[in-house]
């Protein structure tokens, strides 16, 4: 008997170092694949018009003036920018340094589903199975040609994954230190580091602002604790230095931007140009008491429905939800964002507090407009698949660095870049790679996984929430799953948090506010299918335990 005991732990031994030299020799291989992907490629980095507030505060502090604060961005990319020129004076150190910080979410990726194991009180799925779910992830992940496209560009979108790879991350530690292990130290440290990643996020990409919140959501319970006082000092303090440390300089720097004050405003007019269009001319039909005269409604009136029309008729295909072009409406030369600032005398102040009345006004007379407005633009992420997910397989980077060539060709722009020799040397390597016809191609095998992520996603996030409220009710039976379901829901919630501010404010119709959300898709969608396996397993068990179950002696 001893014997046989003895020859089961040895075979067990045996498969488990089996599956161990399995599993990281194939984790080897997937981040070499990685870096040969992303290395093989030009290290130049990709430009496109939007960069200039990115790069141009780094530019002018180099070349000796002021790191000021342009068209509304953020300082923190820019001050990333600065540093790796400043250390390196070579572009290719911003794709060097954004392709190491996607590996590293990567690796964070696997850290943060490793973790994720405690949710599940008993486990069903074994940890072999568990962790080839999180390496197929986090293969999905750094290996699909949109996470390397990304890290090539100058933007923030570039090491926007390593952000949200660290944010689920502290999210997870804090909830399981807090909620579940009831450590003390190690719930205040986590809890600072998720608020910062969290800040760091909204400030990196305003687009995650309310995300944000939703990630930080989980810390307000913990300042009601009984019995935690220095923990909750602790942690408050560490939350206000961290506000301080990202926000104050931000505060500081954008007063000199004057964009800062007009781009939310203006944005807010275009995108919902249409409704404002029909709110104006209600009130002038019905002489409504408005703080405006009804010759200056009249005229803007007038402009914006020519503007509108213009709009549609110039590019047919452009925001297809909406029925009109915003992005004419505010850049196009004499744009009804340039006439209306014109209507007010260029005075910022009164500008803006049109454009907020106005927004404010046709949520209080039109909420039925906005609301399927903002419904059409939530469906864009979710129906017919989810678009968070860009399965091509190839991408033409020659016509990448040719638009980036075109971006930074602009004379206001060359100035400044013409001053510092590093930017000259990029600009000609740029136009040589332009004129390559570069193209990158991956293996047929990652964008067909890719596709079918994109299309099963909404399909197991109904599944998922369906079983979350499954849970919920029969609480008692389903205990083991309480804090997978609720972790599960809680990511699901985060993409539909970051949907709904872009709804309300932008369109989604706008690519990259749907593709810098592949991380927290992807890691959400794992999360849900491992919940969806872990309640199909316990369901199938309950048969096989009754037919087990020996029966009770004779009456």
């Amino acid at each position: 008997m001893m014997a046989q005991v003895a020859s089961n732990q040895s075979h067990r031994s045996g498969t488990n170092s089996l599956w161990r030299a399995c599993y990281w020799t194939a984790l080897a291989l997937i981040f070499a694949w990685a870096v040969w992907q992303r290395f093989k490629l030009p290290l130049d980095p990709i430009a496109d018009p939007d960069i200039w507030g990115y790069l141009s505060p780094a530019l002018r502090k180099l070349t000796g003036a002021k790191f000021g604060h342009t068209n509304s961005r953020n300082f923190i990319y820019p001050g990333f920018l600065f540093v790796l020129l400043r250390i390196f004076a070579d572009f290719r150190a911003i794709t060097i340094a954004q392709h190491f910080l996607g590996l590293l979410a990567g690796a964070v990726f696997l850290l943060a589903w490793r973790r994720a194991r405690i949710f599940v009180l008993s486990p069903r799925i074994d940890r072999s199975g568990h962790a080839l779910m999180g390496l197929v992830g986090a293969g999905m992940f750094l290996l699909q040609s949109q996470t390397i496209v990304y890290e090539k560009e100058i933007r923030p979108e570039g090491i926007c994954a390593f952000v949200l790879s660290v944010a689920f991350y502290f999210l997870i530690q804090f909830v399981a230190c807090f909620y579940l292990e009831r450590r003390l130290i190690s719930t205040m440290a986590h809890g600072i580091a998720l608020a910062f990643t969290a800040i760091l996020l909204a400030s990196i990409k305003p687009s995650f602002g309310l995300a944000s919140l939703v990630v930080m959501s989980p810390t307000i319970p913990l300042l009601w604790q009984t019995g935690w006082f220095w923990q909750k000092v602790g942690f408050s303090f560490g939350f206000a230095c961290s506000a301080a440390v990202l926000l104050l300089p931000e505060n500081v720097l954008s007063r000199e931007d004057e964009m800062t004050r007009t781009f939310l405003p203006t944005t807010l007019f275009v995108f919902h140009a249409d409704v404002i269009r029909d709110q104006l001319a209600n009130d002038l039909e019905n002489n409504i008491s408005v703080p405006y005269s009804a010759d200056r409604l009249k005229r803007l009136h007038a402009a914006l429905s020519t503007e509108i029309a213009k709009s549609h008729a110039a590019r047919p295909k452009a925001y297809r939800s909406l029925g009109f072009d915003p992005d004419f409406l505010m850049f196009n030369a004499d744009s009804i964002a340039t006439q209306t600032r014109r209507e007010f005398g260029g005075d910022v102040t009164a500008l803006c507090t049109f454009y907020r009345f106005y927004y404010r006004r046709i949520w209080q007379k039109q909420p039925g407009r906005l609301l399927e407005k903002v419904t059409r633009q939530m469906l864009v992420f979710y129906v017919p698949y989810c678009r968070a997910y860009d399965p091509k397989l190839m991408r033409n980077l020659g016509d990448q660095y040719q638009y980036g060539v075109a971006s930074l060709s602009d004379p206001i722009c060359r100035k400044v870049w013409s001053a510092y020799s590093p930017t000259v040397d990029f600009m000609a390597r740029t136009e040589e790679l332009a004129q390559r016809g570069l193209r990158f191609q991956e293996p047929v095998i990652v964008p067909l996984i890719v596709f079918l992520a994109a299309i099963s996603y909404s399909i197991w996030l109904v599944i998922a929430l369906v079983l979350a409220s499954i849970v919920a009710i029969h609480f008692r039976q389903w205990s083991r799953l309480r804090f997978i379901a609720a972790l599960v829901v809680f990511a699901f919630l985060f993409n539909a948090a970051c949907c709904l501010e872009v709804a309300i404010i932008n369109s989604l119709e706008v690519r990259r506010y749907l593709t810098v959300q592949m991380f927290s898709t992807l890691f959400a969608q794992l999360l849900g299918l491992w919940f969806i396996l872990e309640f199909v397993v316990q369901t199938c068990e309950r048969p096989m335990e009754r037919a087990f179950r020996p029966a009770g002696p004779a009456q």
